[in-house]
């Protein structure tokens, strides 16, 4: 059986290193921001083992604990998967029920929420009970592209980790050139961004999925404070955290229609005009 974390580590280096030494003292609730969905999901899981794993340089991969937690069998972990519908206040309910009980296992236990933009508001607000209160033995590990679309309550409480992104727009001329002409567009409502987009055949699913990522970076940057690019320094200076988190909404909500099949030329100028109307409402 193949251990779903073993690519991962290798792509994502520095932050299995982190999580490898934050071990000897994990927070009751970690975020990993960042990435992509499998990422995230697998560095959640490399998490749990590493926190369960009973051999001398966990995760061994190949203990009974491991091969549970790959396999989503393991007593100790609660896999909440946002990416396969919304996680609702019954389900949080359900968890924080049997979160006073000891875990079954030598290790704590884990509860890790996929996805977590999925949580509705009560869910959220359910879940941000059991963080204010943590019970010994948990621990909660919260996955989503950034943190601007969580509740902010959740993000304070939690450990925040951003993994690496898969492009960049510094290292990339054609993807730099679209950003600033998406920054063009969401100030003044000109320039080329809409000429580009409604040029047939000028965008793929590939180059939408590009720039919008580059959208979810730049909106981490700001989030941090230490925007890098034009694009998260316009962000940063013209947005409220409201708005920051609603523009990363409409972008998780980008990505999600072009994985459905949506028009990559369509919903990138979807994507424009809410940005558009959030910096000038």
């Amino acid at each position: 059986m193949p251990i779903p974390w073993h690519h991962t580590i290798t792509t994502q280096p520095r932050i299995a290193g982190f999580l490898d030494r934050l071990a000897s003292a994990p927070p009751r609730s970690l975020l990993l921001e960042g990435g992509t969905v499998e990422e995230r999901l697998a560095l959640g899981l490399f998490w749990a083992a590493r926190l369960m794993c009973p051999e001398a340089k966990p995760p061994c991969g190949e203990c009974r604990i491991c091969l549970q937690l790959a396999d989503d069998a393991c007593r100790d972990l609660f896999l909440l998967n946002g990416a396969e519908g919304s996680i609702s206040i019954d389900t949080i309910r359900e968890v924080r029920a049997v979160l006073g009980d000891p875990p079954a296992g030598r290790g704590p236990r884990v509860v890790i929420l996929a996805e977590a933009q999925a949580l509705g508001d009560g869910a959220a607000n359910a879940l941000l009970k059991s963080l204010e209160e943590p019970r010994p033995g948990n621990v909660f590990v919260l996955l989503a592209p950034s943190r601007e679309i969580l509740l902010p309550t959740l993000v304070s409480r939690s450990f925040v980790l951003t993994l690496g992104w898969p492009r960049s727009a510094q290292d990339d001329p054609d993807l730099r050139d679209w950003t600033v002409a998406l920054g063009e567009f969401i100030q003044s409502g000109k320039g080329a961004w809409l000429e580009w987009t409604g040029r047939k055949g000028n965008v793929d699913a590939r180059l939408a999925d590009a720039i919008l990522r580059e959208v979810q970076r730049s909106l981490v940057q700001a989030g941090y404070g230490n925007p890098l690019t034009d694009l998260a320094r316009l962000l940063a200076a013209r947005l409220d955290v409201v708005a920051v988190r609603q523009v990363g909404v409409v972008v998780e909500n980008a990505l999600e229609s072009l994985e459905v099949g949506a028009n990559p030329a369509v919903v990138l100028e979807w994507t424009a005009m809410r940005m558009w109307n959030l910096l000038h409402k």
